[in-house]
């Protein structure tokens, strides 16, 4: 018993003295974040020692082993020491220390800040909504005003695509919505940040293959869509077409239905496709054979008595984009001019005479990369060594990719996570977007965000534009910034709102996939004994977005994301899906689960075995069947049972839990 004191007062020492050593160099936080910093200074003081023993040993004395201490560290210490000092019988020194967070102030300080940063709690659930605007909203005020309505409560905008007007118009879209349906949205706006991207690869012939789809034996099952419209006057189609062929207005004009348009291909075969409908922008043309068609190629219209033989020809199109053909064990060079990039070249038996090249938009990143150190392309499928840097030049060997290879395009992401990176936090770009960001937005997000003084340059430059109380979204993205999250989290305190997203997708790439979860778990502990709201982002439900139908999977990591204070879902086809859906899977996990601790909600299934217990007690010799108004769900009500009742308040069903929280209920359970 004595032992076990002498370990928890050694620690609390040093929580103290951590606590008093950085105040002292880095004066205080922001009246918001008084308890906050103390609670994660003693928190990463705490954790930077092996508990597991000491954890095993108080776990055998019925006591607190401190794994749900996160938001509360000193008063669960505290707690466990007077428990000790009772049990021994020991006498209990005075402390002088201010007081500290007990769990009833840990969880009022984070859903405060959660509020100040997120917005207003959402009607039925704890966690926010929060969705990634696409491009079209500009024009699509319903989009915007269902997104609001089916529970999306905070619109993310990337400011690495469209422009201040596009974005101007979005902004107005949202609050527009927001008066129409008497709900609150926050908007987050996303800074670019340091892109490092692969450069231009040369491109390919202007040619495009207009096939039909056939069966097994070869037969046409649908022919192949050709959408032809004006040259001048260019329309998208409006259904998914194979192809769109720009031609001369005039000779559109004169198609009709049942035409026959004739050609010679570029393989100089003989080909014939029929008009089979005629719009104001264009028409629809159908083919059932293959064909190869390039700019200037001549067309020939035969109508359906054989006349009017009048003849066009196929406007520009842009050439086709190529790519980089990558396996293990070839080499690529990097290089600092964004020359366009090409395959490597061989030889006629095949041997390499020169490897692939390719440019990169960070040339900066030429002088802090050293021999040894990974690489990683277009989000982790390709993955490679530096086998030696010139001054121009970086050789990358491969050592990660598909057995039949992998394609390497422009414009995709490259990650260096040895490599300590000199790169600027704010770009050229990102501080002339912060000007509309600070008067138009609720919060800023700093992407790439990789240490301290990147989070003083954001507050710096708020301060200029007088915004120094706009929140601030930490863009977890880096392992750098993974690793340096504390300190930007004490630098974040320094203004009056502050939060964390997990951008899980570079975060991967650069910690490892195998890392992942271990990685958000930790961000996830900091960020809430920092009392700093969360946004769980990257991929979730991804696939329901997209395709309309979700991945077992990604239902299972959707849920998961009830740990966070938001989730963010990407745009997609859709999106108003998705938000449906993650709504309904926030609710239900609420009810199971706050943070790390469970919580006892009645189980249907154990309600149904004790029915069942009290009316037949030989339950081990039939089968279970239900009583009463308990059932188990049948295909057709999939989850009916599950679904926690919905009980719309003020505040949400996260914050009546919280409530008993703070009345000491759980406290002493967990003790």
């Amino acid at each position: 018993m004595k032992n076990l004191i002498e370990q928890l007062t050694a620690l609390r020492d040093d929580m103290i003295d951590v606590e008093r050593r950085y105040v002292a160099i880095t004066g205080d936080p922001h009246p918001n974040y008084t308890e906050s910093q103390r609670n994660l200074l003693h928190y990463v003081s705490l954790r930077s020692h092996d508990l597991r023993p000491l954890q095993r040993e108080l776990a055998e004395l019925g006591l607190s082993s401190l794994g749900r201490m996160e938001s509360h560290v000193l008063a669960s210490i505290d707690a466990v020491l007077n428990a000790l000092h009772s049990l021994g019988q020991i006498h209990k020194p005075t402390r002088q220390e201010p007081p500290h967070s007990t769990l009833e102030a840990g969880n009022r300080l984070l859903g405060l800040h959660t509020r100040d940063l997120l917005g207003p709690d959402p009607p039925v659930r704890g966690v926010r909504i929060m969705v990634t605007l696409p491009s079209e909203a500009e024009h699509d005020y319903t989009l915007i005003h269902a997104l609001i309505q089916q529970g999306m409560d905070v619109a993310r905008i990337n400011c690495a695509h469209d422009g201040l007007a596009v974005w101007e118009r979005m902004i107005r879209h949202i609050r527009r919505a927001e008066k129409a349906l008497g709900r609150k949205c926050r908007i987050l706006m996303d800074l670019g940040g340091p892109k490092l991207r692969t450069g231009p690869i040369e491109p390919g012939p202007a040619v495009v293959k207009v096939r039909p789809k056939r069966d097994a034996l070869g037969a046409v099952i649908h022919p192949a869509r050709i959408w032809i419209t004006s040259m001048k006057k260019p329309a998208s189609p409006p259904t998914p077409a194979a192809v769109r062929l720009p031609v001369s207005g005039a000779w559109l004009s004169s198609l009709a239905r049942g035409d026959h348009i004739e050609f010679t291909d570029a393989r100089a075969a003989r080909r014939n496709m029929l008009v089979v409908d005629v719009a104001n922008e264009g028409c629809w043309a159908e083919m059932t054979r293959t064909a190869y068609i390039t700019p200037g190629l001549s067309l020939m219209r035969r109508n359906s008595k054989g006349t009017g033989k009048d003849k066009t020809s196929v406007g520009h199109f842009p050439p086709q984009a190529r790519y980089i053909d990558l396996a293990a064990g070839d080499t690529l060079i990097l290089t600092r001019q964004l020359r366009p990039g090409h395959n490597a070249t061989r030889d006629s038996a095949g041997m390499v005479l020169s490897p692939a090249s390719i440019g990169c938009t960070l040339p900066d990143v030429f002088d802090d990369v050293q021999t040894g150190e990974r690489v990683w392309f277009d989000d982790g499928k390709i993955g490679g060594t530096i086998e030696k840097v010139e001054s121009d030049r970086i050789f990358i060997r491969i050592t990660h990719a598909k057995v039949e290879g992998e394609k390497l395009r422009s414009d995709k992401g490259i990650n260096l996570p040895d490599s300590a990176l000199k790169l600027p936090a704010l770009t050229k770009k990102d501080l002339e977007d912060l000007a509309f960001v600070a008067a138009q937005a609720d919060m800023a997000g700093l992407s790439f965000a990789q240490n301290a003084a990147d989070v003083e340059m954001l507050l710096d430059r708020l301060a200029e534009l007088g915004r120094k109380d706009l929140g601030i979204v930490l863009k977890i993205e880096t392992r750098r910034g993974f690793e340096q999250l504390p300190a930007m989290l004490l630098a974040g305190m320094k203004t009056s709102s502050v939060g964390v997203m997990i951008a899980r997708g570079d975060l991967a790439v650069e910690s490892g996939f195998e890392r992942m979860a271990e990685v958000q778990e930790e961000i996830l502990w900091i960020c809430e004994a920092a009392h700093c709201p969360v946004i769980w982002a990257t991929q979730v439900l991804e696939n329901l977005a997209r395709t309309g139908i979700p991945s077992r999977a990604e239902i299972t990591d959707a849920a998961m994301g009830h740990r966070a204070e938001a989730v963010m879902l990407n745009k997609g086809p859709h999106i108003l899906r998705a938000v449906e859906t993650l709504d309904d899977i926030l609710q239900r996990m609420e009810a199971h689960q706050l943070k790390k601790q469970s919580m006892m909600r009645e189980l249907s299934l154990a309600r149904t075995f004790m029915n069942h217990l009290q009316t037949n007690p030989a339950v081990a010799k039939e089968p279970l069947r239900v009583i009463g108004p308990t059932h188990l769900p049948s295909a057709g009500d999939a989850g009916a049972e599950l679904r926690p009742e919905r009980r719309p308040s003020r505040r949400g069903n996260r914050h009546r839990r919280q409530d008993a929280l703070t009345k000491g209920e759980t406290m002493h359970a967990e003790r």
